[in-house]
């Protein structure tokens, strides 16, 4: 693809089961908001902070979700980490007639916290209507890809019924938000349970409203703390002020030496270029990222390659008194903790050690430099020539009416390195409920109701085809 404008002039024409799903979706669609709606009242937050029984109450609602659509065989699982229990997760199977291949559908119903509350126009954990849109924590991120499944296997039911031979199992994990801690000892522990021949993996975006996409690459990522040491203790800033300077300036100058007067990360050693296909318009990614008037966008070459295949690195929070516990004194040590995007194709762990060489190589004024590193996620590409991307770009057409985009995504999907790893045939395919205004994560997250209707029957139709055409290269 070179632009963001998908051709229209010869949509694919929908065959006659496309058009039958259509409308059993269309007839069921008040009924699938209804039930997104009362899973977005569960606040299933998997941090330590949060009443962990919600989780539960949201692991046995979407059970009965499934159970609803006819798939009878439905447990709720979990595992320990070192001791402490993971998050519940909703494993279902519908077992494959002879000759058809299995589908592992992916999502997750942990949600984010909701933050200030004072942010939000209407109440985090109503689901709320307004403008064609559902507004409520979850509702996008990942409620909705729960009910892109289950609004799929439904229609799927009812217009096949028993004809329809494709397996399915169902994945719904209860811990993602939180970093999926104990995900990989899942997978091992159940592997048996969870092996398909394609994994749709239902949580990434579509390009805009009005045109569908399919992520075919991810970024890596890593994070740590940088800290840096300059005093023993704190000190009076009148009396010691001038020869020394305090910790938080001495971190916010090295902090300054990782991207280059360009804006591009200065970090030596780190891969990326200018590979994206798609032409994402500056304007568009302003308004998409509210951008405020004025700003200038930071690095070179084109966006969507800034944004899909080249590092990115932000700040995401520093240890220093709050303006309202300042005082006047200089601070002995500051601490800050960094988030870095991977480039396809990266090595989380050399990608490390870059960093750690980097800081401890620009130790500002002499100060003691100590970074400690943690999380590693690896970067995901995926081979579109393969039958089930194929299949699943021929299903966005048809639902959409316009020829899907292959995008990139800047974010990180951790968890799709292990599936990739302990299923390393099948085939992955990461599809999205959401569009660039679900502020996902944020105040406000919402789903554009006409877009997920279209990710419900697109699924659908991506389950036909398998069941039709299997998984045979034509």
């Amino acid at each position: 693809m070179t632009s963001t404008t998908p051709s229209t002039e010869h949509p694919r024409e929908p065959s006659p089961v496309s058009e039958q799903l259509r409308t059993s979706i269309d007839a069921a669609f008040p009924r699938i908001v209804e039930q997104l709606s009362d899973l977005v009242a569960i606040q299933g937050i998997a941090w330590e902070a949060f009443d962990a029984r919600n989780l539960d109450r949201s692991a046995e609602a979407v059970a009965e979700l499934v159970r609803g659509v006819g798939i009878d065989d439905v447990r709720i699982l979990r595992v320990d980490n070192d001791g402490t229990p993971g998050g519940p997760a909703v494993v279902a199977r519908r077992r494959a007639a002879d000759g058809k291949p299995t589908v592992l559908l992916y999502a997750h119903h942990d949600v984010q916290p909701p933050g200030d509350p004072a942010l939000w126009d209407t109440e985090p954990f109503v689901a709320t209507e307004r403008n064609g849109r559902l507004y409520g924590r979850g509702a996008a991120d990942d409620k909705a890809g729960i009910m892109a499944h289950i609004g799929a296997i439904g229609a799927l039911t009812e217009v096949l019924g028993d004809a329809f031979g494709v397996g399915v199992t169902l994945f719904i994990e209860g811990e993602e938000e939180a970093g999926s801690p104990t995900f990989r000892r899942f997978l091992e522990t159940y592997r048996e349970d969870l092996e398909a021949d394609v994994i749709v993996v239902a949580d990434s975006s579509n390009w805009k409203v009005g045109v569908p996409a399919l992520t075919t690459s991810l970024r890596g990522l890593v994070d740590g703390m940088i800290e840096v040491q300059v005093l023993d203790h704190a000190v009076h800033s009148g009396m010691f002020g001038g020869p020394v300077l305090d910790a938080p300036t001495l971190l916010a100058r090295l902090i300054a030496t990782l991207h280059d007067d360009a804006g591009d990360v200065a970090i030596e050693g780190l891969a990326g270029g200018d590979h994206a296909t798609v032409d994402y318009d500056e304007r568009d990614y302003r308004a998409d990222a509210s951008v405020l008037e004025g700003v200038e966008l930071a690095g070179t070459g084109s966006i969507a390659s800034r944004l899909w295949h080249k590092p990115a690195l932000s700040i995401i929070g520093m240890d220093i008194p709050s303006v309202a516990l300042s005082s006047n004194t200089l601070l002995p040590r500051a601490r800050a903790k960094f988030s870095l995007r991977l480039a396809p194709g990266e090595d989380p762990q050399g990608a490390m050690q870059a960093v750690r060489r980097h800081v401890e190589s620009h130790a500002p004024f002499g100060a003691t430099v100590t970074f400690t590193p943690g999380e590693t996620g690896s970067p995901f590409q995926t081979d579109t020539s393969e039958p089930a991307s194929r299949l699943a770009l021929e299903a966005l057409e048809e639902a959409w009416g316009v020829q899907p985009v292959e995008a990139g995504m800047g974010g990180s999907i951790p968890f799709i390195a292990d599936l990739t790893e302990l299923f390393p045939s099948a085939q992955i395919l990461i599809t999205g409920v959401e569009d660039p205004d679900s502020r996902a994560h944020s105040a406000n997250e919402s789903l554009h109701l006409g877009e997920f209707r279209k990710a419900v029957l697109a699924e659908a139709i991506l389950l036909a085809r398998l069941d039709d055409q299997g998984l045979a290269d034509t």
